[in-house]
């Protein structure tokens, strides 16, 4: 048998320990940044349900509310409607779920980004859906009537 015949690599050994004057001609924030990585300080947090939270969601659930009567609006006036099938803004109970589900979807990821402690993004969630369906229904209600 053939042993192999690539040379061997160069790896230097790993560093030893630092001395005392070593680490005293550190300087000073390179010393002290060890310290505070061990610290355990976590930044605030808050509960999920809190009022800032409940009020947005509760502005999700007006807006999406608002939505729906603002497309049914729309369809008495003669207007269609063009992001949902017809099957779904016509069936009064489907269309409703829909609705309560993309509020119900809303709090789950602000959940999310919340378990994850991303709290910024929690609130931007119900802030950025607040904006959208309050745009879609003020456009549903400033359509033309086409009859």
């Amino acid at each position: 048998m053939m042993a192999a015949s690539a040379p061997a690599q160069n790896i230097p050994p790993p560093p030893g320990p630092i001395s005392i004057d070593e680490v005293a001609a550190l300087p000073a924030i390179s010393r002290t940044l060890p310290s505070m990585a061990s610290s355990k300080v976590s930044p605030p947090t808050h509960f999920f349900w809190d009022r800032e939270n409940l009020l947005l969601f509760a502005g999700v659930g007006v807006m999406r509310t608002l939505d729906y009567t603002s497309t049914h609006n729309m369809l008495r006036r003669g207007r269609e409607e063009l992001l949902i099938p017809d099957d779904v803004v016509k069936n009064d109970a489907g269309f409703a779920a829909l609705e309560a589900a993309s509020s119900v979807a809303s709090i789950g990821v602000s959940y999310i980004f919340h378990h994850f402690r991303h709290h910024t993004m929690e609130r931007w969630v119900s802030i950025v859906h607040i904006s959208v369906a309050g745009f879609g229904a003020a456009h549903n209600y400033a359509l033309k009537t086409k009859r």
